[in-house]
């Protein structure tokens, strides 16, 4: 019994394999063998009626010399532009980097102004201050002279030079002036008169 049953087992693999075998036949018959049937068939009228199979396999396919020539052509156009547009950037970038260098020498220019500015603020300060001090130092002069007796200030003012005379007695009052006068010589007094009058 268990001989029949190994027997039985084998027979059925046997029929199962021929069932498989028989279905690839049958497709390899009823399929591609037709198919490489037709397709010689196509290729031999095709070469008796003179026409290039690869030649139209390429026309239908939309791979043309044309084609590939504008391909070509396009490709050098967009490397021209490439190129160009290369160019123009380096152009901008020699242009920002020329208005940079301007930049930077306006704010050095810049700075040193405003140094110079610092500076001359500085010196009116000073100037200031020391007109200050000379106006100060002047009316001292001036409050001076008119707390001096006439007497000992007329000798004063003739040793002076005639400009600082002159500043001098223009500050007096017109009384202390005309007592200064009275203790000069004439010709002092008409002197000092003559130049407060120009």
């Amino acid at each position: 019994m268990a001989k029949r049953n190994k027997s039985n087992k084998s027979i059925e693999q046997n029929s199962n394999e021929t069932k498989s075998i028989s279905k690839i036949k049958m497709f390899f018959y009823l399929f591609i063998i037709p198919f490489l049937f037709a397709l010689l068939l196509i290729l031999v009228i095709a070469q008796i009626a003179n026409i290039n199979v690869f030649e139209k396999a390429k026309e239908l396919a939309g791979f043309t010399e044309e084609q590939v020539f504008t391909e070509d052509k396009k490709t050098d156009v967009l490397e021209e532009r490439v190129v160009s547009l290369q160019a123009e950037i380096q152009e901008k970038e020699a242009q920002i980097d020329k208005v940079q260098t301007e930049l930077d020498n306006s704010a050095t220019e810049k700075e040193a102004l405003l140094i110079e500015q610092e500076r001359l603020l500085d010196e009116i300060a000073t100037l200031t201050r020391d007109q200050e001090s000379a106006k100060r130092d002047y009316a001292e002069i001036v409050s001076t002279f008119e707390k001096m007796s006439a007497k000992t200030a007329a000798p004063v003012i003739t040793k002076m030079s005639d400009a600082e005379a002159l500043r001098i007695l223009t500050s007096l009052k017109p009384d202390t002036v005309a007592s200064i006068y009275e203790k000069m010589t004439p010709e002092d007094a008409a002197k000092y008169t003559e130049l407060m009058t120009k």
